[in-house]
This record gives structure tokens, sequence and C-alpha cells, in this order.
């Protein structure tokens, strides 16, 4: 560890946030620099002989070594509580990296069944062909946790909370579990980022991140990361150096300065949806809130004790199956129908026909994803103005 790092332990999240991982070069510059290049130069053939063969630290290629992402690896790192971060193209890559990573044939994961579509995609149609099974539990059940390790079981994956029903496992449980039987423990804590939840610092040995969400803040990018112990992201960054499913350097400083406002974006959204949900619980149209920040949530004990927050992302059920739930969606005028979140803009989405539209009829109905529920990530508008776009569709309901 340097002597900047050292500095950076006794920063507050909020000023690891803004500036955490910056080298100034010669130039001394005051906000942090992109390096849009794809080699760098050497000063003689020796020198590029030790950087190459990784006894003189520098840069090589910016497939796998760029300042500019490397800026955003250390203060992602910095702010989740782990000894690195490596930055990968997009939050499935992510994914992808840390298994290949870790996991070879024989192998096997125990997953949440509420994880978003594209992961189980991902664990069942790829990972399956590679010999590497996976298992599925409710997520906030842990004896069905405990019951489906097995000695074959080399990690356990999940989200928390999850999208978008809002559930929460114990962390720190969870964790416990894992290394009672010899396996990891991954979270994926793009929904709450480091502002609102540290995962290492409950156990976890793994964090994921879809950089595409808050991390940015403004849809404007898509990337992802991985954090955790050194050892452990060693074997992540060779599979991103060596297969390329690597971050571009536009994009690392895109999230770089996403990060500086980090924490007020989530506070002010966790506030806007608290406010929405309350409010949705009370509409006669909506027969069912999901958000952990509602007493009725039966997580919302664990919740308020793990997380700083209760995020953003929400879902609600209502009358009418998926008919009156696209006719809700399609009466808005201001929220973007997207299946995308973590933006300043409010999003909506049917996630049964789009986020988790290639899950089977049987893989949605044990994931509760009904026809009827809808998932709404609050965004920054003035509050009334999401109420009032939403209650177009929810008031012809009745």
């Amino acid at each position: 560890m340097d002597q900047d790092q050292s500095r950076e332990l006794e920063w507050a999240l909020e000023t690891l946030a803004i500036r955490a991982g910056h080298e100034r070069t010669g130039e001394q510059e005051h906000g942090e620099p992109i390096f849009p290049t794809s080699s760098f130069v050497y000063g003689s053939a020796a020198e590029a002989a030790r950087k190459f063969g990784g006894e003189e630290p520098g840069n090589v290629y910016s497939r796998f070594t760029n300042p500019t992402v490397h800026t955003f690896e250390r203060r992602l790192a910095a702010l989740e509580g782990g000894e690195r971060c490596v930055a990968t193209s997009s939050g499935m890559a992510a994914i992808l990296a840390t298994a290949l990573a870790l996991l070879e044939a024989g192998d096997e994961i125990v997953a949440s069944r509420s994880l978003f579509g594209s992961t189980v995609s991902l664990f069942d149609k790829y990972l399956g062909k590679l010999g590497i099974a996976t298992r599925y539990v409710e997520l906030s059940d842990l004896d069905a946790w405990e019951a489906a390790v097995t000695p074959a079981t080399k990690l356990l994956f999940a989200e928390t909370p999850s999208n978008p029903l809002s559930e929460v496992v114990d962390i720190t449980a969870l964790a416990d579990i894992a290394h009672r039987h010899g396996a990891w423990l991954a979270i994926d804590n793009c929904f709450l980022t480091p502002a609102l939840q540290r995962p290492i610092d409950l156990g976890a040995d793994l964090v994921i991140h879809s950089a595409t969400k808050y991390l940015d803040g403004q849809g404007r990018a898509v990337g992802g990361a991985v954090v955790g112990p050194d050892k452990l992201l060693e074997e992540v960054f060779g599979v991103v150096r060596t297969c390329g499913p690597c971050l571009s350097p536009f994009n690392a400083w895109i999230f770089t300065k996403g990060l500086e406002t980090l924490g007020l974006r989530m506070r002010a959204h966790c506030e806007n949806a608290q406010r929405l949900a309350e409010w949705l619980a009370a509409h006669p149209a909506v027969s069912r809130v999901h958000y952990s920040g509602l007493p009725d949530h039966p997580q919302h004990a664990l919740a308020k004790r793990q997380q700083g927050g209760f995020g953003a992302v929400l879902g609600f059920e209502v009358k009418g199956e998926r008919q009156g739930a696209w006719s809700v969606i399609d009466a808005t005028r201001m929220l973007s129908i997207t299946g995308n979140l973590g933006d300043v803009k409010s999003t909506i989405t049917h996630p049964a026909t789009t986020t988790h539209g290639r899950l089977s009829d049987d893989q949605k109905q044990a994931a509760g994803i009904s026809e009827g529920l809808i998932r709404v990530a609050v965004g920054l508008e003035a509050l009334d103005d999401i109420r009032d776009d939403l209650a177009r569709g929810l008031d012809a309901l009745l």
C-alpha cells in the first residue's frame, strides 16, 4: 500500500468518492484526465521488457492497463472497502470474468432465484456448457442456502436487495454459510452501491457492480466492476487481460465523475422512493407494493439494520395482469419506458416481458415475477410529477 492509499484510509466515504485514486500527472491537473490511447511508449527496449514482464510497474496496453481506468478502480475499491477492483465492459462481463476466474468444470454455484434474467441465462446456458452447475434458492431463506451447498459448491451469489421485489438476505449469515463450507460469497451491490451498503464489511468476499446503474447515475455509459481481495482479483484481472472484456478510458472517466455525487444522489433517490412507495401502497388500484422501506415488508427490520437506505427500485402489482400493467405503463408521459435503471430520470418497465422475459414461466413464478408486476426505478424529478404520471394509468384501472 502506497502513501496515498494509506492516507485515503482516514477519509470519510464522501471524501473518498471525490478524491480517492487520482494520481496527478506532471501537469498537476485539478480534474481527473482521460487517457484515450491504445498503447504506451517506452524510453528503451529494456524498459519495455521490464514493464511487459511485470518487473516494473507501468502501463502496457489499454486492454488491461490504463491510467483513467485505474483511477476508477482505485476509487471504487476505496468506497467498497476492498483491496482491489477490476473494471469490466459491463456488469454482465464482471460476473462472467469472476466465474471464469474462480470456477472450473465440476464446480457448483448456489444462487438466489431473485436474479437479473441475464445472470440466470449466463449461469444456466453458458456456464452450464462448461460443466458448472447452479442451484437456486429463495433469497431470504438461510436454511435453503445451507441445504443447497454441497462439497462441490465454490460460489454463493446473491443480489440484495433483489430486482424487482426488494427482497433482502442477511449478508453476514450468508457469508458464514459460505466460509464454513469453503466457498466464496459474491454480492451484486448495484442497487444500493457503497453509499448505502458495503457487503465486504459484512463478510462478503466479492462485490459485483453494473457501473451502468447508480455509479454513473445518468445513463451515459455501460460498464462493470468486481471488488475484493487482491488474491482473488488477480485471477479476475487475468481473465480481463486475456479475454478482453475491458472498460474503455472514456467510460471509466464518466464513472469516476459519477462517483463524486453518489452519496448525495442515493439519499435523494431513497427519499423519493420511500414517499412514492407509501403513496402506491394507499392507491386502490395497487394490490401490493414491494419495497423494503415499508414496515410490512418481510425483511424490513433486516434491511433497516444492514443497509444505510432502502434504495430507489420498487415493484408494485396492479389488477388486470399484463393488460392492466401495460395500460399503466403506456399511460405515462414523463417516465421513461426502459429496462435500465440507476438514472436521475425515473424509469418504468414490465419485468415479465423485459428484464426477466427470457425466464421460463416456472422460473418467473418461482422468482415472484407476476404479469401484473411493474418496476419503477425512482429518479430525482419532483415527486409530485412522478406521482401524477403514474396516477393517470392507475386511476383508469378503477
